[in-house]
This record gives structure tokens, C-alpha cells and sequence, in this order.
């Protein structure tokens, strides 16, 4: 068993059922690119400072850049004997330069390095994201450029609505991922904050320069407070929310989907390559990428209110509790990243099936607002307007007829002002066209959000 870096103070070694309970080197390797760099940049203000020498600090950066490439091609084996992925760098650099590989810790405690590590992970994990919901945003716009012409039932409640283009749908995605895209931007600001210099809580004795480091590792500030600095997590949790957010919102795109892919609806054909069949029933065509990624939010949900739970109650500055985030955080970020990458590809190869969509919106009666409006135009109260329109539904129903197969005799029948022009009003088309508001579904609205969705993804 290695030496610990803080056995000095124990007469006993550590129970080897306590040290690999202790130990984090199982999940915590996969920081040592950020561990290395931000050793190298301390290195270098260590030098600067003149707290260690020039030809000390270049050794041991060559040394630690040394290390690692040889991680970086899998020639390190990531044992249990060193007890976290710091431990593991700082005996490397000693095995290959020495003692003066020991020099590396001056100025510093594992618990700001620790912090260091994870928000220069969690700040690369964002911009992966960013980059990834941008590429998915892409997808929405080529879609709706695509099948511009194509309308469909909008819903609410999944009942049938209101006629809407499918575009105006699919932008309704591309407005959730922006928002999603905003949060992690937003986050940015109170991740980039250098914690390094806090040490273990109040700071160190040697003369540092934090600025410096920040400046190396393009950090746009440094932190105020030392207890605060190794204690927060909170751009963890900031992450873990924003990804939960993010979830939720291919969550409902996997659900519609996979609503309109069924036989009752058939709106859209999923690509057979993200599909699977049945053991047993060889007519299946099954949505499981869209239903794995709908059961991964919950995943994710999860490690946000697990990691809620574990910060709760912890009491300033540093607990081992806080060693908990990591699993929950890289779970989340290999979720994340997968998710957004097999649904961009699905939706990449998806088609819709646009005689059902035609189909769909000459039945449920979505012209009813309409009718109100028109009687409305003919000086009718919308409240009387709805009555009467509500009424007409109901004898269409009964009569197993659509509003526009009903005769005008039949509209007269329950209001005078109705005139033939009516039937002008219960085409789609003609509905569509009437909503010219911004951010409304008319194909001159549509368009124009299409275009601005254009010039944001692009910028």
C-alpha cells in the first residue's frame, strides 16, 4: 500500500476496507488533464514568485507533461494505492524526478485543487453541451425549411386544437433549446471563478499570485472568499439543474415523437437504424432510442436531488461528503452528451407523413375557434359567439359530419349572420394566414421566425 500523503500524523496504517471506501481514483481519473494543467500553471507562479527556482519549475512541468501523455495513450494504471487522481499525479512526478516532485503541493491543499480540477471540468462539460444543443437547433431549422408546407392538428391536452404549420412546432423545440443554451452560458459567469490560493481554508502563508494562475487557465476572475472557495459547489449544482432542464426537453420531444410514430396517429416515420424489433413479435418497430432517452431523465433528475441532498446540511468549509459530486456530475454530463447526440441523429433522418397530417386536420373539429371569430366579425360577442359555435359541434358530432361538410342551411340554422364566406373561414390554410401576430403561426410569422432561428445558429 502507498504511503499516505498525510500518514505523518498516524502510528496505524488505514484499514484496507476504509481505503477503498475512501478512495475516489475509480471515477475521479478522468479529471487528470485538468489536474495536470492546473499544476503546471501553480508551477509556473511558484517560479515566477520565487518561491521555487526556474530550473526547478521546468523540470517539474516537463515531468508533469511528461505524465500526461503517457495517460493520454493509457500507459498509467490508475490504481487504488493512490487514493485520488492528485495523489496519483504528485507519485508520478515523483517516480520520474524525484523528490522534488514534492514541490508541486507548496501553497496549496487538495481541497482548492480539487475545486480547481472540477470547475475547469464542468466548464468544458457546458461549452460540449452548448456546442451539442446548438447542433440539435440546427436540425429543427432544416427541418422546418424542409416541410414548410406541411400542417398539422396543434394540441393541447393531446386533444385536437387549432391548425398550426408543423414548422411553428418544431421552432417551439428550437425555443426551448435556446433557453437551455442561455442557462449554461448564464452558469459560465460563477463557474469561471479560479479557486486555487484558497488552500485548505484560509488561505497560504506563501506569497502566491492567484491572478497569475487565473490569467493561465483563462479564468475571468478570482474568488473572494477562501472558506467559501473550497466549500461551493453550487456551479456543480448549477449544472446539474441546467442538464435536468435540458432532459426534460428531449424528454417531451421523445414522447411526441413516439406518440406520432404510433399506428393510431402517424404523423412521422422514425428511421429504422434507431428503432428496435420484438422477440416475439416480428411486425414491431420499436421507439427505444426515444424511450431510452425519455427514462434517462429521470437518471439525471436524480443525481440533481441526490446531490441537493448531500450539500444540504454540511457545515463550512470542506467535508468528504463533497466527494459525491463527481459521480453524480460525470453521470449526468456522459448522459447529457449522448442523449443530444443520438437525437440529433434520429431527428436527422425522421420524414413526416403529410396526408395523415391533412387527414388529422379534418377531424376534431380544429376550425371551431374560427367559426367563433367570424361570427365575431359579424358583431356577435365571443361569449355568445363560443356558445353557439359549441353548439354546432354538437350537431356535427351527432350528424358524423365535419364543420365544413355542414350545409349553409345548416350553419343559418343556428345563427343569421352566418353567410357563405363562412366556409373561406373553416379552410386551415385561410386560418393559418389570418394569424399574423409575432411569434404566431401564419406562414409570414413562420418564416420569419425560421429565418431568425437561421442567423442565431449561425452566429
Amino acid at each position: 500500500m502507498t504511503k499516505k500523503v498525510w500518514g505523518g500524523r498516524f502510528r496505524e496504517r488505514i484499514n484496507e476496507v476504509v481505503d477503498s471506501f475512501n478512495s475516489s481514483i475509480r471515477y475521479d481519473r478522468r479529471l487528470y488533464t485538468q489536474d495536470i494543467e492546473g499544476s503546471i500553471a501553480h508551477c509556473r507562479m511558484l517560479a515566477k514568485q520565487g518561491i521555487i527556482s526556474e530550473e526547478e519549475a521546468l523540470l517539474i512541468t516537463d515531468g508533469l507533461a511528461d505524465i500526461k501523455r503517457e495517460m493520454d495513450r493509457g500507459e498509467t494504471a490508475f490504481d487504488e494505492d493512490n487514493e485520488d487522481i492528485h495523489t496519483l499525479v504528485e507519485n508520478a512526478l515523483v517516480d520520474k524526478i524525484g523528490r522534488l516532485g514534492e514541490k508541486i503541493h507548496t501553497g496549496r491543499s487538495r481541497n482548492d485543487q480539487v475545486a480547481l480540477d472540477f470547475r475547469m471540468y464542468v466548464r468544458e462539460a457546458s461549452k460540449k453541451a452548448d456546442s451539442l444543443i446548438k447542433g440539435i437547433q440546427q436540425v429543427f431549422v432544416e427541418l422546418g425549411e424542409k416541410n414548410f408546407d406541411l400542417i398539422m392538428p396543434g394540441y393541447t391536452h393531446l386533444q385536437p386544437a387549432q391548425p398550426v404549420l408543423l414548422t411553428h412546432h418544431l421552432l417551439a423545440y428550437f425555443e426551448m433549446f435556446k433557453r437551455d443554451r442561455q442557462r449554461f452560458a448564464d452558469s459560465s459567469v460563477r463557474i469561471n471563478v479560479l479557486p486555487l490560493g484558497s488552500a485548505a481554508l484560509g488561505g497560504t502563508t506563501f506569497n502566491i499570485d492567484r491572478r497569475m494562475v487565473a490569467e493561465e487557465l483563462d479564468f475571468d476572475t478570482i474568488s473572494d472568499n477562501s472558506i467559501d472557495a473550497v466549500s461551493d459547489r453550487d456551479f456543480v449544482l448549477e449544472y446539474l439543474f441546467n442538464s435536468s432542464v435540458l432532459m426534460m426537453h428531449m424528454s417531451r420531444l421523445s414522447e411526441e415523437l413516439i406518440i406520432w410514430s404510433s399506428v393510431e396517429f402517424g404523423l412521422v416515420n422514425l428511421p429504422e437504424a434507431f428503432c428496435t424489433g420484438s422477440s416475439i413479435m416480428p411486425q414491431k418497430k420499436n421507439p427505444d432510442v426515444l424511450e431510452l432517452v425519455r427514462g434517462k431523465t429521470g437518471r439525471v433528475y436524480g443525481n440533481l436531488m441526490a446531490f441537493l441532498t448531500t450539500m444540504k446540511s454540511l457545515p463550512l468549509a470542506y467535508n468528504k461528503d463533497m466527494q459525491e459530486d463527481k459521480e453524480s456530475l460525470f453521470d449526468t454530463a456522459d448522459s447529457v452528451e449522448q442523449c443530444l447526440v443520438v437525437m440529433t441523429m434520429l431527428l436527422r433522418e425522421i420524414s413526416f407523413n403529410a396526408k395523415n397530417m391533412k387527414r388529422a386536420c379534418e377531424k376534431g373539429y380544429l376550425m371551431a375557434t374560427d367559426l367563433a371569430d367570424y361570427l365575431v366579425t359579424k358583431g356577435m360577442t365571443f361569449r355568445k359567439a363560443h356558445e353557439i359555435v359549441g353548439e354546432i359541434v354538437l350537431f356535427a358530432i351527432d350528424k358524423e359530419k365535419g364543420l365544413k361538410e355542414l350545409t349553409l342551411k345548416e350553419l343559418k340554422g343556428f345563427a343569421d349572420q352566418i353567410t357563405k364566406d363562412v366556409f373561406d373561414w373553416l379552410e386551415p390554410a385561410s386560418a393559418l394566414a389570418r394569424r399574423v401576430q409575432h411569434g404566431a403561426t401564419s406562414p409570414e410569422m413562420v418564416k420569419q421566425a425560421l429565418e431568425k432561428a437561421k442567423e442565431e445558429v449561425a452566429s
